[in-house]
């Protein structure tokens, strides 16, 4: 079912959103470089283009590999605009950044999938979420601790770089400094001064107790919630249903059995 339903060639469908959100989310990183942003600012954007570029490379290695028809991929449905698509923008040279618009493909490429695929498809999409939950929430949460991760840092450094008195004020200092409030760790050796800096601080800090929630959340069930199923019932899922089948059918032998032994006492009391 989740290869059928699946947006991409062969990938599950939690994976293949993960996808599409993060390129979402790298076009947003992209449209930041062209703001009148400080320097330092400008680099950590680089710097976390540049991871999501690495990540992209990796997925298309991969696709390419699943893909049956590897030059219908390559050539007719665009996958060479998704390769294209991964270099980062560095900014040497300006059209250079515009290579980065070539990531659009991918949306384009899922919602005409999407679009194609009639109601019963989609049914199995949703039944699809519902059965396998866990899949589905691991990377949403992943998703979302690389977007607060993201903005914090390049929010906090952009509103510590113009206080005088600023701790942050290197690409390095705010992603540390990120990493640190958004795990709950707290070491303290970089803090915000500026008021929009400890606002961002703010966000970090309850964003990241529901993230650390959520993963300890995820963790348990993985390493718990699996250990407590009976080997009978990872066999056999109707295990349960086969065990009240035979109840049932021992308790209808039983009220037979009472009705016959009920019948012979009355034709003797009747012989009586």
């Amino acid at each position: 079912m989740a290869s059928e339903a699946g947006l991409l060639h062969g990938r599950s469908n939690a994976y293949n959103i993960f996808i599409l959100f993060l390129t979402g989310f790298s076009l947003i990183i992209m449209a930041a470089l062209f703001l009148p942003l400080n320097n330092a600012t400008i680099q950590l954007l680089k710097f976390y283009d540049g991871l999501i570029c690495f990540f992209f490379l990796l997925d298309f290695f991969l696709t390419f590999r699943a893909a049956t028809s590897k030059t219908t991929f390559f050539i007719k449905e665009y996958g060479w605009l998704d390769l294209v698509g991964t270099i980062p923008s560095l900014g040497l040279i300006f059209p250079y950044r515009f290579l980065g618009l070539l990531r659009l493909a991918r949306l384009h490429r899922a919602r005409d999938i999407y679009r194609h695929l009639g109601v019963q498809r989609r049914g199995e999409l949703l039944r699809d979420i519902l059965q396998n939950r866990s899949k589905y929430a691991s990377f949403l949460v992943g998703l979302l601790a690389i977007i607060v991760l993201t903005s914090a840092s390049v929010l906090v450094l952009q509103f510590e770089s113009a206080s005088p008195n600023a701790l942050i004020t290197t690409g390095w200092d705010a992603f540390w400094y990120s990493i640190v409030t958004i795990t709950t760790v707290g070491y303290g050796d970089y803090y915000p001064v500026t008021t929009g800096g400890r606002i961002t601080g703010i966000f970090v800090m309850i964003t990241g107790v529901g993230i650390i929630g959520a993963l300890a959340s995820l963790m348990a069930s993985l390493l718990i919630g699996e250990s407590h199923e009976s080997g009978a019932e990872k066999e056999d899922p109707q295990a349960p249903l086969i065990a009240i089948e035979k109840e049932l059918a021992d308790i209808k032998q039983e009220l037979a059995t009472m009705h016959e032994l009920l019948a012979k006492m009355s034709i003797k009391d009747i012989q009586k």
